[in-house]
């Protein structure tokens, strides 16, 4: 849209470089060009705005197939107006000189244009195609015919456009009809990857096997070694045994020998004591005799007398001592009884 700016009954239009502006007064083109700014008079100027540059133009439309299948057909168709005096002429594109905005839709009829013709040769296309024929290559059928029809279609070249490209995006079937196509390719989707499940599980199931067999042998050569691990062990502990048996062995015949020398030493010294005791006891012997002798030989020259009173001595050397003696009553009676009965006795015996 051009920009138009007011002053004092004077209107001044700066148009975009995309945009071809065309200036008429009094039937004479006074400015004509892309990009244009100058100043003009809103009673007396006639304006027109062609936008130049490349635009995308969106359809949709249905199309039915040769067996009867409705399908939708989306496609973009990339034109441009190529001749802006001619597309002027043949296409309101005047503006108001008052707010600069177009005055009709010539857009809108170059969209109708354009989808209208492209539509055409679509539809061609789709109603000689079969349904699968046009999911699987119908996209670039569709396009090529298109592409084709608007490059022969005379009004386009008339009217000043020139289309630039042509894409279709996709050809798509009813809601229903996609899911019953899908189907198969699902079922199929399905069994393979069903397929490859039961080959994970078969795989599974031999490394499981395998593992297991694994685990087997492992416990059956665990058992040999703890085998051979019980059979060392009791020839070990045999051999230990023997060695235990051979040290004590050799322990008892040591005791034994020690005991022996202890025993025969033992035996030597009690005979040596005996002796010695014997020895003593005799020399002892021999001793007391000869001083008993030698006692007899000096008592025998002496009389009874003095044996008497060195008996009595010797008597009195061995009695305790006695500090004091009490004498009752009926001790001394009896003591002088006696001694009156000893005296007659002998006095007895001396008159006898």
């Amino acid at each position: 849209m051009a920009d138009i700016t007011r002053r004092l009954g004077w209107r001044h239009l700066r148009g975009a470089p995309t945009a071809h502006i065309r200036h008429h007064r009094s039937g004479k083109l006074l400015h004509d060009g892309p990009g244009l700014s100058f100043w003009f008079r809103a009673l007396t100027a006639a304006l027109s705005e062609v936008p130049v540059d490349d635009r995308e133009l969106a359809m949709t439309f249905h199309a039915r197939t040769s067996d009867f299948q409705d399908v939708a057909v989306q496609a973009t168709v990339t034109y441009r107006i190529s001749d802006p005096a001619l597309a002027s002429a043949r296409l309101d594109f005047s503006v108001d000189p008052d707010t600069g905005v177009w005055r009709g839709a010539p857009l809108e009829q170059l969209g109708t244009l354009l989808t209208e013709t492209a539509q055409q040769h679509a539809l061609a296309v789709l109603a000689r195609t079969p349904l699968a024929a046009a999911l699987v290559d119908g996209v670039t059928a569709v396009r090529e015919r298109i592409a084709t029809g608007l490059g022969a279609e005379p009004r386009l070249p008339a009217t000043g456009i020139e289309v630039v490209a042509v894409r279709v995006m996709a050809i798509r079937p009813e809601p229903e009809v996609e899911r019953a196509l899908r189907t198969p390719a699902r079922e199929q989707i399905q069994q393979e990857a069903d397929k490859a499940t039961y080959e994970r599980r078969a795989v599974a199931v031999e490394r499981e096997r395998a593992i297991a067999e694994n685990e087997l042998d492992s416990q059956i050569e665990l058992a040999r070694r703890e085998e051979q691990l019980v059979d060392q062990r009791g020839t070990n502990a045999r051999r230990e045994a023997e060695e235990h048996a051979a040290a004590d062995g050799v322990r008892a015949e040591a005791e034994a020998t020690r005991t022996v020398r202890l025993a025969d030493a033992e035996a030597a010294r009690s005979v040596r004591l005996a002796h010695a005791e014997a020895e003593g006891a005799r020399e002892v012997g021999d001793a007391r005799a000869h001083a008993q002798a030698a006692w007899l030989r000096v008592h025998a020259d002496v009389d009874v007398a003095t044996l008497h009173a060195l008996t009595g001595t010797r008597l009195a050397e061995n009695l305790p001592n006695i500090d004091s003696v009490t004498i009752s009553p009926d001790v001394l009676t009896g003591l002088l009884s006696r001694l009156g009965a000893g005296a007659g006795a002998g006095g007895d015996e001396v008159g006898a």
